[in-house]
């Protein structure tokens, strides 16, 4: 966990000039660019993403390998809800969405002195980014306490010592380059003939430009418009359900949980 903010340190933000109509704006370049789905609801005011951080520590202590499902709860939320990361409340609605945790518990251990050892330690090594491969190609960034990795920066380590970084975004390819050089024997998946196959494999769900991501064979560009007619076509046929979500959706098989809500502010998100 990065923690890019915490309570004290909110005012930096405006004097950076960033407003929440800022983030909001800011949000329609990141989805042209990447096409994930935002919605364009303001928020009411700044809020410091430790208390999301740690809920994401606390689910990996209490239920290892449930912070994922963690993590991605929030991060939907996040960009879809007027979701405030300092409203506990907000965050225990966010949570009881995720089945593998106990929102509850998990609130009761944001301030959990192991909790915050351990967020603090995330957050001190997500600031070693200093002199390494992701700082030479600048998608590193440094707020004045230290040169940390920018995300979805992922470190690959082997047993023998090799180290190799995709820092920072970066197309599917960087990944696919990283992993051949670390172990040619795996095996690999290609592309799905059916996509039903990907919301069977991806069982939380899936957002249009993640299945268009994965359908993308070699150097080929993906294909939004492609996928998004395959996956209506998968619900036309009543094997997988469109839940919106931002201003695009979340796909799924029948039956399994949309994305969360926070029910008292969905009319402003246009849920």
């Amino acid at each position: 966990m990065i923690g890019l903010s915490e309570d004290d340190d909110l005012d930096r933000y405006t004097k950076m000039g960033f407003t929440p109509l800022k983030g909001a704006q800011y949000q329609i370049d990141f989805r042209n660019r990447y096409g994930m789905p935002f919605s364009l609801g303001l928020k009411t005011e700044h809020a410091a993403s430790s208390h999301g951080c740690r809920a994401v520590v606390a689910a990996r202590r209490e239920w290892p390998g449930s912070e994922r499902a963690v993590f991605r709860a929030l991060q939907l939320a996040n960009f879809t809800t007027p979701l405030l990361w300092n409203d506990h409340e907000q965050l225990r609605e966010v949570l009881s969405h995720v089945a593998e945790v106990d929102a509850d518990r998990i609130i009761e251990l944001l301030d959990d002195d192991d909790v915050v050892a351990e967020y603090k330690a995330d957050k001190a090594r997500s600031r070693t980014a200093a002199g390494s491969p992701t700082e030479f190609q600048g998608k590193a960034a440094d707020n004045g306490d230290g040169v940390r990795y920018t995300a979805p920066s992922v470190i690959f380590e082997t047993p023998d010592g090799r180290v190799l970084e995709a820092g920072g975004f970066q197309p599917a390819a960087a990944y696919d380059v990283v992993i051949a050089n670390l172990d040619p024997t795996l095996s690999r998946k290609g592309v799905p003939e059916d996509v039903g196959e990907l919301l069977d494999y991806f069982s939380y769900g899936l957002t249009t430009a993640e299945v268009a991501a994965v359908l993308t064979a070699s150097n080929d560009a993906p294909d939004r418009v492609a996928a998004e007619k395959a996956l209506l076509a998968l619900v036309f046929d009543g094997a997988a359900e469109r839940h919106p979500l931002g201003d695009d959706a979340l796909w799924t098989r029948p039956g399994v949980p949309g994305p969360p809500r926070l029910a008292a502010n969905a009319a402003a998100v246009g849920a």
